[in-house]
């Protein structure tokens, strides 16, 4: 089985760490089962040189916002901006099969908002969400539900 693509930015660390989490989660579960998939993950950020993606790929992404409420007096997407362009370069977002959210709980509505508006922006599916840095049961629910997609779309 193909691993399971991910690209992510990660702006305090921890999109980083729970990527790396998950990871680790999902060696171990491959380590127990050949037919679950590994993970390869790829850290996008201002270093990286774009590049034609010719695999599917989950996206990955924190909410920073500078500015606006982001319901109804606007947003200001704030240091993930690069993820976006990433995903817009050629056809990167033919790519993309769904992205999943982190944020602080603590902002309400804001919660995951820059993945939902990459949702929205690139017609791809709300996969999964989890706060901060997540929890060991994050990591078994956001795998899950990642494999769950690649059996939806047949990948």
């Amino acid at each position: 089985m193909e691993p399971i693509r991910i690209l992510f930015i990660s702006i305090e660390g921890n999109t980083r760490n729970f990527v790396e989490h998950l990871t680790h989660y999902a060696m171990a579960q491959h380590i127990k089962n050949k037919g679950l998939p590994e993970i390869e993950a790829t850290e996008i950020s201002e270093q990286t040189d774009f590049a034609d993606e010719t695999k599917p790929f989950f996206c990955f992404v924190p909410t920073y916002l500078d500015g606006g409420n982001g319901i109804d007096n606007g947003v200001k997407e704030l240091m993930t901006n690069v993820m976006g362009e990433y995903i817009d370069y050629h056809d990167n977002a033919n790519q993309l099969i769904g992205v999943v959210g982190s944020g602080n709980k603590n902002f309400n509505e804001q919660y995951c908002l820059t993945a939902r508006r990459y949702c929205q922006k690139f017609d791809a599916p709300f996969i999964a969400d989890y706060e901060l840095r997540g929890v060991p049961a994050d990591e078994t629910r956001v795998y899950k539900k990642l494999v769950e997609q690649l059996q939806l779309l047949n990948l």
